[in-house]
Protein backbone atom coordinates (compact mmCIF):
# COMPACT_ATOMS: atom_id res chain seq x y z
CA UNK A 1 0.00 0.00 0.00
CA UNK A 2 1.53 3.32 -1.12
CA UNK A 3 1.64 6.15 1.34
CA UNK A 4 -0.29 9.32 0.55
CA UNK A 5 1.74 12.44 0.04
CA UNK A 6 -0.05 15.58 -0.58
CA UNK A 7 0.57 17.40 -3.99
CA UNK A 8 2.65 20.40 -4.12
CA UNK A 9 0.30 23.10 -5.27
CA UNK A 10 2.71 24.46 -7.52
CA UNK A 11 2.86 21.72 -9.58
CA UNK A 12 -0.72 22.26 -10.33
CA UNK A 13 -1.97 23.55 -13.55
CA UNK A 14 -5.68 24.60 -14.33
CA UNK A 15 -7.05 22.89 -16.61
CA UNK A 16 -8.12 26.01 -18.64
CA UNK A 17 -7.39 29.28 -19.06
CA UNK A 18 -10.59 30.33 -17.22
CA UNK A 19 -10.29 29.05 -13.59
CA UNK A 20 -13.74 29.52 -11.53
CA UNK A 21 -15.28 28.61 -14.99
CA UNK A 22 -16.01 25.22 -16.51
CA UNK A 23 -16.69 27.11 -19.90
CA UNK A 24 -14.13 29.61 -21.97
CA UNK A 25 -14.53 32.83 -21.62
CA UNK A 26 -16.05 34.00 -24.61
CA UNK A 27 -18.99 31.28 -23.89
CA UNK A 28 -19.21 32.51 -20.52
CA UNK A 29 -19.35 36.18 -22.09
CA UNK A 30 -22.01 34.97 -23.94
CA UNK A 31 -24.21 33.43 -21.65
CA UNK A 32 -23.87 36.09 -19.34
CA UNK A 33 -25.43 38.67 -22.11
CA UNK A 34 -28.20 36.59 -22.66
CA UNK A 35 -29.42 36.25 -19.30
CA UNK A 36 -29.62 39.91 -19.33
CA UNK A 37 -31.26 40.06 -22.71
CA UNK A 38 -33.85 37.37 -21.42
CA UNK A 39 -34.70 39.75 -17.97
CA UNK A 40 -34.82 42.80 -20.06
CA UNK A 41 -37.40 41.34 -22.59
CA UNK A 42 -39.22 39.71 -19.55
CA UNK A 43 -38.98 43.12 -18.00
CA UNK A 44 -40.70 44.43 -21.39
CA UNK A 45 -43.26 41.53 -21.89
CA UNK A 46 -44.48 40.91 -18.53
CA UNK A 47 -43.63 43.39 -15.85
CA UNK A 48 -46.63 45.87 -15.32
CA UNK A 49 -45.85 49.14 -16.46
CA UNK A 50 -45.03 50.97 -13.64
CA UNK A 51 -41.88 48.47 -13.15
CA UNK A 52 -41.07 49.23 -16.71
CA UNK A 53 -40.69 52.95 -15.85
CA UNK A 54 -38.86 52.41 -12.73
CA UNK A 55 -36.25 50.02 -14.25
CA UNK A 56 -35.79 52.09 -17.83
CA UNK A 57 -36.38 55.77 -16.60
CA UNK A 58 -32.70 56.04 -14.91
CA UNK A 59 -30.98 54.04 -17.69
CA UNK A 60 -32.50 56.42 -20.48
CA UNK A 61 -31.34 59.04 -18.04
CA UNK A 62 -28.15 57.87 -17.66
CA UNK A 63 -27.43 57.11 -21.76
CA UNK A 64 -29.15 60.59 -22.51
CA UNK A 65 -26.83 62.41 -19.21
CA UNK A 66 -23.64 60.42 -21.27
CA UNK A 67 -24.71 61.52 -25.01
CA UNK A 68 -25.21 65.34 -23.38
CA UNK A 69 -22.07 64.92 -21.72
CA UNK A 70 -19.68 63.92 -24.96
CA UNK A 71 -21.56 65.81 -27.39
CA UNK A 72 -20.52 69.00 -25.41
CA UNK A 73 -16.42 68.22 -25.06
CA UNK A 74 -14.83 70.37 -26.90
CA UNK A 75 -12.48 68.78 -29.29
CA UNK A 76 -11.53 69.10 -33.09
CA UNK A 77 -14.46 69.65 -35.53
CA UNK A 78 -16.27 71.20 -32.78
CA UNK A 79 -18.67 73.88 -33.96
CA UNK A 80 -19.16 76.79 -30.90
CA UNK A 81 -21.84 78.32 -33.12
CA UNK A 82 -24.49 75.32 -34.15
CA UNK A 83 -26.89 75.65 -36.53
CA UNK A 84 -30.22 73.06 -35.32
CA UNK A 85 -32.32 74.63 -38.24
CA UNK A 86 -31.75 72.10 -40.69
CA UNK A 87 -31.64 68.38 -40.24
CA UNK A 88 -33.35 65.31 -40.10
CA UNK A 89 -35.46 63.28 -37.66
CA UNK A 90 -33.94 59.94 -36.76
CA UNK A 91 -35.26 56.63 -35.03
CA UNK A 92 -34.55 56.60 -31.26
CA UNK A 93 -36.65 54.55 -29.48
CA UNK A 94 -37.94 56.36 -26.16
CA UNK A 95 -36.08 59.82 -26.91
CA UNK A 96 -39.41 61.30 -26.17
CA UNK A 97 -40.88 59.34 -23.52
CA UNK A 98 -39.70 61.47 -21.06
CA UNK A 99 -43.14 62.62 -18.43
CA UNK A 100 -46.50 61.51 -17.92
CA UNK A 101 -48.59 64.85 -19.60
CA UNK A 102 -51.57 64.07 -17.63
CA UNK A 103 -49.73 64.72 -14.08
CA UNK A 104 -47.76 68.13 -15.03
CA UNK A 105 -51.78 70.00 -15.95
CA UNK A 106 -50.69 70.02 -19.84
CA UNK A 107 -54.36 71.51 -21.86
CA UNK A 108 -56.53 67.98 -22.37
CA UNK A 109 -56.52 68.43 -26.52
CA UNK A 110 -52.88 67.68 -26.19
CA UNK A 111 -52.58 64.96 -23.95
CA UNK A 112 -52.92 62.01 -26.70
CA UNK A 113 -51.83 59.10 -24.25
CA UNK A 114 -54.98 60.23 -22.16
CA UNK A 115 -57.08 60.47 -24.95
CA UNK A 116 -56.50 57.27 -26.24
CA UNK A 117 -54.16 57.58 -29.28
CA UNK A 118 -53.19 53.56 -29.85
CA UNK A 119 -49.98 54.40 -31.85
CA UNK A 120 -46.78 55.64 -29.52
CA UNK A 121 -43.93 55.83 -32.63
CA UNK A 122 -44.37 59.76 -32.84
CA UNK A 123 -42.26 59.32 -29.19
CA UNK A 124 -39.41 57.62 -30.74
CA UNK A 125 -37.90 60.24 -32.89
CA UNK A 126 -34.73 62.95 -32.57
CA UNK A 127 -33.61 65.82 -34.28
CA UNK A 128 -30.09 65.22 -36.01
CA UNK A 129 -28.91 68.24 -37.15
CA UNK A 130 -27.15 68.72 -40.18
CA UNK A 131 -23.87 69.20 -40.59
CA UNK A 132 -23.00 66.97 -37.82
CA UNK A 133 -23.56 69.10 -34.89
CA UNK A 134 -25.10 67.30 -31.94
CA UNK A 135 -28.08 68.37 -29.88
CA UNK A 136 -28.24 66.50 -26.57
CA UNK A 137 -31.01 65.73 -24.95
CA UNK A 138 -32.98 67.75 -22.99
CA UNK A 139 -31.31 68.28 -19.33
CA UNK A 140 -33.46 69.94 -16.85
CA UNK A 141 -30.52 70.61 -14.81
CA UNK A 142 -28.92 72.36 -17.18
CA UNK A 143 -31.87 74.75 -18.24
CA UNK A 144 -32.44 75.32 -14.63
CA UNK A 145 -28.62 76.67 -14.16
CA UNK A 146 -28.26 78.54 -16.87
CA UNK A 147 -31.59 80.30 -16.12
CA UNK A 148 -31.21 80.38 -12.04
CA UNK A 149 -32.39 83.44 -10.28
CA UNK A 150 -34.20 84.62 -13.23
CA UNK A 151 -37.94 84.93 -14.86
CA UNK A 152 -38.60 83.01 -17.78
CA UNK A 153 -41.67 84.52 -20.20
CA UNK A 154 -43.31 82.85 -23.21
CA UNK A 155 -45.32 85.33 -24.64
CA UNK A 156 -47.36 84.40 -27.64
CA UNK A 157 -49.82 82.04 -29.04
CA UNK A 158 -51.09 78.83 -28.80
CA UNK A 159 -47.57 77.16 -29.58
CA UNK A 160 -45.70 79.54 -27.30
CA UNK A 161 -48.19 77.66 -24.90
CA UNK A 162 -47.31 74.31 -26.08
CA UNK A 163 -43.61 74.93 -26.25
CA UNK A 164 -44.51 76.42 -22.20
CA UNK A 165 -45.98 73.66 -21.28
CA UNK A 166 -43.88 71.40 -22.67
CA UNK A 167 -41.22 72.51 -20.74
CA UNK A 168 -42.88 72.81 -17.27
CA UNK A 169 -43.58 69.13 -18.15
CA UNK A 170 -39.60 68.32 -18.75
CA UNK A 171 -38.40 70.40 -15.54
CA UNK A 172 -41.01 69.09 -13.22
CA UNK A 173 -40.03 65.70 -13.75
CA UNK A 174 -36.64 66.20 -12.71
CA UNK A 175 -36.60 68.90 -10.10
CA UNK A 176 -39.62 70.13 -7.16
CA UNK A 177 -41.82 73.22 -8.30
CA UNK A 178 -45.07 75.37 -7.00
CA UNK A 179 -47.90 76.69 -8.98
CA UNK A 180 -47.38 79.99 -8.05
CA UNK A 181 -51.11 81.51 -9.97
CA UNK A 182 -53.43 80.48 -13.06
CA UNK A 183 -56.14 82.64 -13.81
CA UNK A 184 -59.79 80.74 -13.65
CA UNK A 185 -61.86 79.13 -15.80
CA UNK A 186 -61.67 79.87 -19.28
CA UNK A 187 -58.32 81.78 -19.22
CA UNK A 188 -56.56 78.92 -16.93
CA UNK A 189 -54.41 77.74 -19.86
CA UNK A 190 -53.68 81.33 -20.91
CA UNK A 191 -52.22 82.86 -17.74
CA UNK A 192 -50.12 80.97 -15.25
CA UNK A 193 -46.80 80.93 -13.46
CA UNK A 194 -44.32 78.07 -11.56
CA UNK A 195 -41.64 78.50 -9.30
CA UNK A 196 -38.97 75.51 -9.68
CA UNK A 197 -37.35 77.01 -6.32
CA UNK A 198 -34.06 74.69 -6.38
CA UNK A 199 -32.64 77.24 -8.55
CA UNK A 200 -35.16 80.30 -7.83
CA UNK A 201 -36.61 79.88 -11.30
CA UNK A 202 -39.66 81.12 -12.78
CA UNK A 203 -41.57 80.29 -15.75
CA UNK A 204 -44.43 82.16 -16.85
CA UNK A 205 -46.73 82.04 -19.85
CA UNK A 206 -49.02 84.67 -21.28
CA UNK A 207 -51.89 84.43 -23.84
CA UNK A 208 -50.77 87.04 -26.60
CA UNK A 209 -51.92 85.79 -30.47
CA UNK A 210 -50.72 88.89 -31.71
CA UNK A 211 -47.69 89.71 -29.53
CA UNK A 212 -49.43 93.22 -29.31
CA UNK A 213 -53.07 94.20 -27.81
CA UNK A 214 -55.63 92.92 -29.70
CA UNK A 215 -59.26 92.26 -28.47
CA UNK A 216 -61.61 89.82 -31.09
CA UNK A 217 -61.70 86.34 -31.93
CA UNK A 218 -59.13 85.15 -29.55
CA UNK A 219 -61.66 85.47 -26.99
CA UNK A 220 -64.79 85.52 -28.36
CA UNK A 221 -65.01 83.64 -31.04
CA UNK A 222 -68.68 85.11 -32.42
CA UNK A 223 -66.61 88.26 -33.23
CA UNK A 224 -66.04 88.99 -36.43
CA UNK A 225 -63.30 90.81 -36.91
CA UNK A 226 -60.13 91.35 -34.57
CA UNK A 227 -58.73 94.23 -33.67
CA UNK A 228 -55.31 94.83 -33.36
CA UNK A 229 -52.91 98.35 -31.88
CA UNK A 230 -49.54 97.48 -33.18
CA UNK A 231 -48.06 100.49 -31.35
CA UNK A 232 -48.99 98.67 -28.14
CA UNK A 233 -47.91 95.40 -26.05
CA UNK A 234 -49.80 92.98 -24.71
CA UNK A 235 -51.57 94.49 -21.60
CA UNK A 236 -50.77 91.36 -19.42
CA UNK A 237 -47.01 90.85 -20.32
CA UNK A 238 -46.47 94.34 -20.97
CA UNK A 239 -47.44 95.43 -17.34
CA UNK A 240 -44.78 92.33 -16.19
CA UNK A 241 -41.90 93.27 -18.80
CA UNK A 242 -39.48 95.20 -16.10
CA UNK A 243 -39.57 91.79 -14.24
CA UNK A 244 -38.57 89.09 -16.93
CA UNK A 245 -35.34 87.98 -17.75
CA UNK A 246 -35.79 85.42 -20.61
CA UNK A 247 -38.94 85.73 -23.00
CA UNK A 248 -39.84 83.73 -25.99
CA UNK A 249 -41.71 85.26 -28.29
CA UNK A 250 -43.87 82.84 -31.01
CA UNK A 251 -46.75 84.53 -32.99
CA UNK A 252 -47.85 84.23 -36.70
CA UNK A 253 -51.39 82.44 -36.97
CA UNK A 254 -53.57 84.66 -35.97
CA UNK A 255 -51.96 87.30 -37.91
CA UNK A 256 -52.57 85.38 -40.69
CA UNK A 257 -55.70 85.10 -40.26
CA UNK A 258 -55.97 88.70 -40.42
CA UNK A 259 -57.29 91.43 -38.31
CA UNK A 260 -57.86 95.83 -38.56
CA UNK A 261 -54.91 97.18 -37.17
CA UNK A 262 -54.47 100.38 -35.35
CA UNK A 263 -51.96 102.44 -34.63
CA UNK A 264 -52.95 104.61 -31.66
CA UNK A 265 -57.19 105.10 -32.27
CA UNK A 266 -56.14 105.18 -36.25
CA UNK A 267 -56.96 102.53 -38.44
CA UNK A 268 -53.97 101.68 -40.95
CA UNK A 269 -55.05 99.08 -42.66
CA UNK A 270 -56.27 95.33 -42.51
CA UNK A 271 -55.82 91.60 -44.15
CA UNK A 272 -58.62 89.51 -44.58
CA UNK A 273 -61.05 92.21 -43.22
CA UNK A 274 -64.63 92.34 -44.97
CA UNK A 275 -64.72 94.35 -48.64
CA UNK A 276 -67.64 96.08 -46.95
CA UNK A 277 -65.41 97.94 -44.34
CA UNK A 278 -63.15 99.45 -47.23
CA UNK A 279 -60.03 99.67 -45.40
CA UNK A 280 -56.32 99.55 -47.16
CA UNK A 281 -55.07 96.13 -47.68
CA UNK A 282 -51.89 96.08 -45.98
CA UNK A 283 -51.79 92.05 -46.06
CA UNK A 284 -49.94 89.68 -43.04
CA UNK A 285 -45.82 90.64 -43.59
CA UNK A 286 -46.16 94.41 -42.49
CA UNK A 287 -48.09 93.52 -39.32
CA UNK A 288 -46.34 90.83 -38.65
CA UNK A 289 -43.44 92.74 -38.35
CA UNK A 290 -44.28 95.70 -36.48
CA UNK A 291 -45.79 92.86 -33.96
CA UNK A 292 -42.16 91.99 -33.05
CA UNK A 293 -40.82 95.00 -33.04
CA UNK A 294 -43.51 96.91 -30.91
CA UNK A 295 -43.08 93.76 -28.42
CA UNK A 296 -38.62 93.50 -28.63
CA UNK A 297 -38.57 97.05 -28.06
CA UNK A 298 -41.01 96.96 -24.61
CA UNK A 299 -38.18 93.96 -23.62
CA UNK A 300 -35.28 96.07 -24.27
CA UNK A 301 -36.05 99.35 -22.73
CA UNK A 302 -33.74 99.97 -19.14
CA UNK A 303 -30.92 98.31 -18.25
CA UNK A 304 -31.99 94.85 -17.36
CA UNK A 305 -29.81 92.22 -18.87
CA UNK A 306 -32.28 90.07 -20.86
CA UNK A 307 -32.46 87.56 -23.48
CA UNK A 308 -35.01 87.43 -25.94
CA UNK A 309 -35.81 84.76 -28.25
CA UNK A 310 -37.91 85.17 -31.13
CA UNK A 311 -39.25 82.00 -32.50
CA UNK A 312 -39.92 81.16 -35.80
CA UNK A 313 -43.25 79.84 -37.29
CA UNK A 314 -44.42 76.37 -36.92
CA UNK A 315 -46.44 74.80 -39.83
CA UNK A 316 -49.90 72.68 -39.38
CA UNK A 317 -50.43 69.86 -41.77
CA UNK A 318 -53.75 69.93 -42.60
CA UNK A 319 -52.84 69.96 -46.48
CA UNK A 320 -56.24 70.82 -47.77
CA UNK A 321 -58.55 68.48 -45.43
CA UNK A 322 -60.64 70.61 -43.29
CA UNK A 323 -60.29 71.02 -39.81
CA UNK A 324 -63.45 68.69 -39.38
CA UNK A 325 -62.38 65.51 -40.98
CA UNK A 326 -61.18 62.49 -39.32
CA UNK A 327 -58.43 62.02 -41.87
CA UNK A 328 -56.27 64.87 -41.18
CA UNK A 329 -53.38 64.88 -39.92
CA UNK A 330 -52.86 61.12 -40.33
CA UNK A 331 -49.33 60.27 -41.25
CA UNK A 332 -47.32 57.76 -38.62
CA UNK A 333 -43.95 58.93 -39.56
CA UNK A 334 -41.79 62.05 -40.43
CA UNK A 335 -41.28 63.34 -43.83
CA UNK A 336 -37.61 62.49 -44.47
CA UNK A 337 -34.88 64.80 -45.91
CA UNK A 338 -36.08 66.74 -48.55
CA UNK A 339 -39.53 64.86 -49.16
CA UNK A 340 -41.77 67.28 -48.81
CA UNK A 341 -40.81 71.71 -49.68
CA UNK A 342 -41.41 74.07 -47.26
CA UNK A 343 -44.36 76.04 -48.57
CA UNK A 344 -43.08 79.49 -49.48
CA UNK A 345 -45.70 81.43 -46.80
CA UNK A 346 -43.58 79.86 -44.05
CA UNK A 347 -40.52 80.68 -45.77
CA UNK A 348 -41.53 84.03 -45.45
CA UNK A 349 -43.13 84.35 -42.31
CA UNK A 350 -39.59 82.61 -40.95
CA UNK A 351 -37.75 85.57 -42.72
CA UNK A 352 -40.14 88.15 -40.88
CA UNK A 353 -38.45 87.12 -37.63
CA UNK A 354 -35.01 86.77 -39.05
CA UNK A 355 -35.36 90.35 -40.27
CA UNK A 356 -36.80 91.73 -36.66
CA UNK A 357 -33.57 89.80 -35.09
CA UNK A 358 -31.13 91.44 -36.90
CA UNK A 359 -32.88 94.71 -36.98
CA UNK A 360 -33.35 94.47 -32.89
CA UNK A 361 -29.53 93.12 -32.71
CA UNK A 362 -28.59 96.25 -34.46
CA UNK A 363 -30.53 98.68 -31.98
CA UNK A 364 -29.51 96.59 -29.52
CA UNK A 365 -25.90 96.42 -30.26
CA UNK A 366 -23.72 97.11 -26.79
CA UNK A 367 -26.79 97.12 -24.90
CA UNK A 368 -28.39 94.73 -21.93
CA UNK A 369 -30.32 93.07 -24.19
CA UNK A 370 -29.63 89.80 -26.05
CA UNK A 371 -31.59 88.63 -29.25
CA UNK A 372 -31.25 84.89 -30.55
CA UNK A 373 -34.06 83.34 -33.11
CA UNK A 374 -35.32 80.41 -32.29
CA UNK A 375 -35.80 78.16 -35.77
CA UNK A 376 -37.95 75.71 -35.29
CA UNK A 377 -39.80 75.70 -38.75
CA UNK A 378 -38.48 72.88 -40.61
CA UNK A 379 -37.94 70.71 -38.10
CA UNK A 380 -41.60 71.28 -36.91
CA UNK A 381 -42.86 71.11 -40.77
CA UNK A 382 -40.91 67.52 -41.12
CA UNK A 383 -43.09 66.32 -37.89
CA UNK A 384 -47.06 65.80 -39.47
CA UNK A 385 -47.13 62.04 -37.37
CA UNK A 386 -46.63 64.56 -34.05
CA UNK A 387 -50.05 66.09 -33.69
CA UNK A 388 -53.06 65.15 -31.93
CA UNK A 389 -55.64 64.93 -35.02
CA UNK A 390 -58.83 63.35 -33.52
CA UNK A 391 -56.88 62.69 -30.16
CA UNK A 392 -57.64 66.00 -29.20
CA UNK A 393 -60.84 64.30 -28.59
CA UNK A 394 -61.36 62.16 -25.37
CA UNK A 395 -60.66 58.50 -27.08
CA UNK A 396 -62.71 59.56 -30.08
CA UNK A 397 -63.81 56.31 -31.46
CA UNK A 398 -65.29 54.73 -28.02
CA UNK A 399 -69.12 54.99 -30.20
CA UNK A 400 -67.97 54.11 -34.14
CA UNK A 401 -66.23 56.44 -36.13
CA UNK A 402 -68.27 59.95 -37.35
CA UNK A 403 -68.32 61.35 -40.64
CA UNK A 404 -66.96 64.80 -38.81
CA UNK A 405 -64.69 65.61 -36.10
CA UNK A 406 -62.70 68.23 -35.28
CA UNK A 407 -58.81 67.34 -35.66
CA UNK A 408 -55.53 69.50 -34.28
CA UNK A 409 -52.90 69.79 -37.12
CA UNK A 410 -51.05 72.40 -35.46
CA UNK A 411 -50.61 71.74 -31.99
CA UNK A 412 -48.02 69.01 -31.06
CA UNK A 413 -48.57 65.62 -28.53
CA UNK A 414 -47.16 66.36 -24.79
CA UNK A 415 -45.08 64.41 -24.78
CA UNK A 416 -43.82 65.08 -28.41
CA UNK A 417 -41.64 66.77 -31.16
CA UNK A 418 -42.44 70.22 -29.60
CA UNK A 419 -39.92 68.77 -26.62
CA UNK A 420 -37.68 69.55 -29.77
CA UNK A 421 -38.13 73.41 -29.51
CA UNK A 422 -37.17 73.28 -25.15
CA UNK A 423 -33.64 71.10 -26.45
CA UNK A 424 -33.07 73.69 -28.59
CA UNK A 425 -33.78 76.56 -26.12
CA UNK A 426 -31.02 75.08 -23.53
CA UNK A 427 -28.04 75.29 -25.68
CA UNK A 428 -29.32 78.98 -27.29
CA UNK A 429 -29.26 79.77 -23.18
CA UNK A 430 -25.94 77.93 -22.30
CA UNK A 431 -24.30 80.27 -24.44
CA UNK A 432 -21.96 83.10 -23.18
CA UNK A 433 -23.30 86.56 -23.44
CA UNK A 434 -21.32 88.64 -26.04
Amino acid sequence: MGVYKPLDPRSQKPSSKNPGCFLSKPVCVWLVLGFLSLALLHLLCCSPAGTQQAVFSPLRQYINNTYSFVSSVPGEGTNKNCSYSEGRWVWAPGHARRYNATECNVKERQDCIRNGRPDTGYLDWRWQPAGGCPLPAFDARAFLSAVRGKHVAFIGDSMARNQAQSLICLLSAAFPYRLLYRDAGPQRHNFWGYAFPSHDVRVSYYWAPFLVRGKGKPEDDSIKENHVHLDAPGDRWGADADTIDVAVLAAGHWLLNGAIYYNGSEVVGAHNAPPELNYTRIGYAWPLHMAYRTAVERLSSGSRQRTVVLATFSPSHFEGRPIDSPTACTKMEPYREGERELEWIFKEVRDVVYDEAELARARAAGGATRIEVLDVTTLAAMRPDGHPSVYMNYHPFEHGVPDRMLSDCLHFCLPGPVDTFNEILVQILKKRRP
